[in-house]
């Protein structure tokens, strides 16, 4: 595999406060300066293999698992020579927050780097800046053919949603983690900086990508960084009285 990140900008700290539509509650993430991907990863990318043509290489890498890229993002690292950030046991992943290598952007690090400064919906008229249902295309378009954000970022609305580390609810959907953006077949009122869904980390869903983060954030075995700690995941999971039908909470040890 002859594996070539894509370009990453450096983003400087800041503070971002995030809302959980479910329970209400708001968090306010203090971020240290990192690095981000200028775009998503894109096929030929995500593919790297020395003499295999692909069709449309610009576009996006799309239908790709949670777990796929941060196996990607290992790879990557490696052969950059840069320390892994994740270590995987089957469906568990431990994130070393003092690793230099790539990895999934935190959801605070993603709105931050999508919003750049900017305080509305979108950071630019949503026809100039995203692909959406309103261009009526059949799949996602090459990257960095509309408008950048105030940071020099390239389709964090529309196009394709990207994977985050996070989790999306643990006391409801279990495992499930978040993507964020929104994609090139969605209406307007879904392509937003503060819109999240989520999906099994095994799921391949055909208009969900992922996007490259790097920086340590942290000593060599903390739990937090970057707006994420294990223990507001394990606060999250928890499911206080009955548990209601169809919920899945997840177990931590």
């Amino acid at each position: 595999m002859d594996i070539k990140p894509p370009e990453l900008l450096s983003l400087p700290g800041g503070h971002i406060e995030l809302r959980d539509a479910r329970s209400g509650r708001t968090n306010q993430a203090d971020l240290v300066a990192f690095e981000i991907g200028r775009t998503a990863v894109t096929r030929a990318e995500f593919t790297a293999t020395a003499g295999r043509e692909l069709t449309d290489p610009r576009s996006p890498a799309h239908g790709v698992t949670w777990f796929e890229a941060i196996d990607w993002c290992n790879a990557a690292s490696e052969a950059e020579g840069l320390g892994p950030v994740y270590a995987r046991s089957g469906r568990s992943v431990e994130w070393n927050v003092g690793a230099n290598g790539y990895r999934l952007p935190t959801e605070a690090e993603w709105e931050y780097a999508c919003r750049a400064g900017s305080g509305g919906p979108h950071y630019g008229p949503l026809n100039e800046i995203a692909w959406t249902a309103k261009d009526g295309l059949p799949g996602p378009s090459d990257v960095a053919l509309k408008a950048p954000n105030g940071f020099g970022d390239y389709d964090t609305l529309g196009n394709v949603w990207e994977w985050c580390w996070d989790y999306a609810d643990p006391a409801r959907y279990g495992d499930y983690r978040v993507f964020r953006g929104g994609g090139w077949a969605d209406e307007a009122w879904n392509v937003r900086a503060s819109v999240r869904r989520g999906s099994a980390p095994d799921a391949g869903l055909e208009d969900v990508g992922f996007r490259l983060a790097r920086g340590a954030c942290g000593v060599p075995g903390a739990s937090s960084g970057q707006g994420w700690s294990a223990e507001s995941d394990r606060e999250r999971a928890k499911v206080r009285g009955p548990i209601p039908f169809g919920w899945t909470p997840l177990k931590f040890d």
